[in-house]
């Protein structure tokens, strides 16, 4: 597989605190890859590490084929574009003038195709509105044309959907998908909101600690992703003795509610639970959602 970033045992140390501990990981050419992660688990570190924000402790990782520690990275950099934290844009002026000083500091030799620019992330008709004057949602998609000046072929967003409401969100999702499906660019995106990535990414890297515990593709996390039965009983006690005797793979949420990860009668899982004087209160199918599997994955019950 053709990949854009690769990192090998990246480490970032402050003091004695480590924000990355070893991370390896592979986003592949063509992905929308989600970078999942809890609050504090490293992820804005990396992304700076590799925009050359900072410099690691130890390890190291290749653009474009191209090793962190060679001259030329410098080069494969201009080939990227980024929005960390917060959008880079000046808030006195308007969507146009920031892409024009955008490319001014790109040493672009020419303006054109900002108006392009603009179109395609929906700013266009913004005219001489300053961007102090945008909502978050414009101000972000600002952010963004000015992460594609220069017309990169690798996008890092870093948490985009932040503080957006349910219409910014949508924008920043098609927005994001018709980048990567029509202009074939290459997505990393750092998010904690696990609901809205899971319509979006192609590929997960799941990380904890500093560093990477899993990767995965979405189709390998779709069949991963469970589906189960949603029980709620009156003693799950009494459900979790019927369960083992049928060899069912479970788990007890409380003592009423469980969820069973496999196929049964309901009329005979009733019967033998009314034999113990158990009774089912409701029963519903669910899929297991990506923040549950991503909790089962690190532990914890903190979001992420």
């Amino acid at each position: 597989m053709d990949y854009v970033l690769t990192a090998n045992a990246l480490s970032k140390q402050y003091g004695h605190f480590k924000a990355l501990n070893g991370l390896s990981m592979h986003v592949p050419k063509g992905a929308i890859y989600g970078f999942v992660g809890k609050n504090g688990a490293g992820k804005t570190t990396f992304i700076r590490l590799v925009c050359g924000l900072q410099s690691p402790s130890s390890g190291d990782f290749t653009l474009y084929g191209i090793h962190s520690g060679e001259k030329e990275i410098r080069k494969a950099r201009r080939r990227m574009g980024a929005v960390v934290e917060t959008p880079s844009i000046y808030l006195d002026m308007t969507a146009e003038d920031n892409l024009k000083e955008q490319y001014r500091v790109l040493g672009l030799p020419s303006l054109d195709g900002i108006r392009e620019l603009l179109e395609l992330v929906g700013l266009s008709d913004t005219g001489k509105r300053k961007a102090k004057n945008f909502s978050l949602g414009m101000k972000q998609r600002l952010g963004i044309a000015v992460a594609l000046a220069g017309n990169p072929d690798f996008l890092i967003l870093d948490e985009p959907v932040n503080g957006l409401d349910p219409q910014g969100i949508i924008e920043i999702r098609e927005l994001i998908l018709k980048l990567n499906r029509e202009h074939q660019i290459t997505v990393l995106i750092s998010s904690h909101i696990l609901d809205e990535l899971s319509r979006l990414a192609t590929h997960y890297g799941f990380l904890d600690g500093g560093h990477i515990v899993q990767e995965i593709s979405a189709a390998e996390l779709e069949d991963a992703c469970r589906k189960c039965m949603r029980i709620e009983v009156s003693d799950t006690r009494a459900l979790a003795c019927v369960l083992d005797t049928l060899h069912t793979d479970y788990k007890i949420l409380s003592n009423t509610r469980a969820d069973i990860y496999a196929k049964l009668n309901v009329s005979q899982l009733t019967l033998a639970l009314a034999e113990k004087n158990c009774e089912v209160l409701s029963l519903q199918e669910r899929d297991e959602s990506l923040e549950h599997y991503f909790m089962n994955l690190v532990g914890g019950e903190e979001n992420a």
